[in-house]
């Protein structure tokens, strides 16, 4: 048996190092480590409830508007106060650009520089792939940065600036929106639109989102040159290497529902996939519990709902490994992302990909992907539907003493923020992000998390000191670090 430290990881927000165990040329076990801790949970304690929205959004520059879309949510739960439908559908916008532009991230500057690496030189599209995907040079990695810088002037107009946002309140937005600045968002959705059409999938996103099929899937891509788009690009590498039987997931998949509306619909579901019936269940959050068997952080009680969550350093564990807890639903690992949103949604191409392949790289980046195509459409709805002069947002009182909840979706999946407040003060904060299930450790049960479970046979080839096989399933879940530790 050969042991390997793969890290830290480039590429990833905040500090990742993953300890795998090596037999045979294949990952026997693997334990993944969130090697920092910032303290977020603790921070926050007794501070005046409303600075919750100042200081969550700076757990990341990547995902803020996500934390303080979730942390608007929870006070505004505490506080029983509803926005106007103006509110609502500026903060989608906010959220969904943000989501959008980490997509686009993900697929561009993380996920596909690694295909263009030397592992690959002997593969017919490798010169294809480096010439758009290779790290800081990629012609096509440029123009998807250039298209994301502009893309996020949408913020500007709906919010101020970015990152950590500051117009999203419990009760709508602080930021109105006129007529003329309506036409100016639409026009900058439709600039991203232009640059989605033309250069990621080379056909309109409208017919990406009708695909219903994999076998739709295999019919449309083979109705041009294999390498025409860049996500026509990513089917084919992914159909030739295999990456439909790469890192294998739990069978659980959970999304906490996205972009509410006005009528009280969510744009995708909340709900949990199972895949061995294949069906959505209810998602109950009181089912939800944190296991800290394993982190640098005190166990005292035990599996804990978040709502009664303790977040107390302690280094002198023996058997802890990470900074991060172990959270579990009804003591189950899961998965959360993309893949996990569209399976509880319905995406009938999505969940045709995973009845035959389950989980895997191949159809979690597929998921990200096919979001763009669904959501950016969605986007110029929301703004059509914005009435200038009907209000952003709704008077509200601040209690002394209640529980918040706030649940949402980030890029990476389900996040949540659980707060107790008690005399006008922050009695207690607890937040679970995406990567936190993902990443999560061993519970008290020795049971793995999803990435660990996912890495176990996973090829190390002779030499390989950072296996590309590896990398590969890390990236499809993309890891945010600094969020998993807060």
């Amino acid at each position: 048996m050969t042991r390997l430290i793969v890290g830290p990881f480039n590429r990833v927000e905040g500090d990742l190092e993953v300890r795998l165990e090596v037999v045979d040329g294949r990952v026997q076990s693997a334990h993944v480590n969130a090697t920092m801790y910032r303290g977020f949970e603790q921070i926050l304690l007794n501070k005046p409830t409303l600075d919750a929205l100042v200081y969550v959004p700076r757990i990341c520059g990547i995902c803020s508007v996500s934390q303080s879309v979730a942390s608007a949510r929870a006070l505004a739960d505490a506080m029983g106060v509803t926005p106007p439908p103006n509110g609502l559908l500026v903060t989608n916008l906010m959220h969904a650009t943000e989501n959008m532009a980490d997509h686009l991230t993900h697929f561009y500057l993380f996920f596909m520089p690694d295909f263009a690496r030397t592992d690959y030189v002997q593969q017919h599209w490798h010169a294809t792939v480096q010439h758009r995907f290779c790290a800081m040079q990629g012609q096509h990695a440029r123009l998807a940065v250039a298209a994301r810088q502009r893309w996020f002037t949408l913020l500007g107009t709906l919010g101020g600036k970015w990152p950590h946002t500051q117009s999203i309140t419990p009760a709508g937005s602080s930021r109105a929106i006129d007529a003329g600045e309506q036409i100016r968002l639409m026009a900058r959705i439709r600039e991203l639109r232009a640059f989605l059409e033309q250069t990621l999938f080379g056909t309109q996103l409208e017919h990406i989102a009708d695909i219903d099929s994999e076998a739709a899937l295999h019919a449309w891509h083979a109705t041009a040159a294999p390498d025409n788009g860049d996500f026509r690009l990513f089917l084919t590498l992914a159909w030739q290497l295999g990456l439909d039987r790469m890192g294998p997931g739990p069978g659980l998949y959970m999304a906490n529902g996205s972009y509410p509306m006005p009528d009280g619909q969510l744009t995708f579901a909340r709900g949990v996939w199972d895949a061995t019936r294949a069906e959505v269940q209810l998602l109950d959050p009181g089912l939800i519990g944190e296991d800290a068997t394993h982190a640098w952080l005190s166990d005292a009680g035990g599996l804990r709902h978040p709502s009664a969550g303790l977040t107390l350093p302690d280094i002198e564990k023996p058997d802890a490994y990470t900074w991060n807890k172990a959270p579990r639903l009804s003591g189950r690992v899961l998965e959360t992302g993309a893949l996990a949103r569209q399976l509880v949604d319905g995406h009938p191409l999505v969940r045709d990909v995973a009845m035959r392949c389950g989980g895997t790289v191949y159809s979690r980046v597929l998921a990200r992907l096919l979001e763009l195509a669904l959501v950016v459409p969605a986007m110029e709805q929301w703004v059509k539907a914005l009435r200038p002069n009907a209000p952003y947002f709704e008077a509200y009182t601040l209690p002394d003493d209640a529980h918040g909840v706030g649940l949402t979706e980030a890029a990476r999946g389900s996040l949540g923020h659980w707060v107790a407040i008690r005399k006008g003060k922050i009695a207690n904060y607890q937040i679970i992000a995406p990567t936190s299930w993902n990443f999560s450790p061993r519970d008290a049960q020795a049971i793995p998390g999803a990435l660990e479970s996912a890495l176990v046979g996973a090829p190390v080839l002779p030499g390989e000191q950072t296996p590309v096989a590896v990398q590969h399933i890390v990236r499809s879940f993309d890891p945010c670090m600094v969020c998993t530790v807060h």
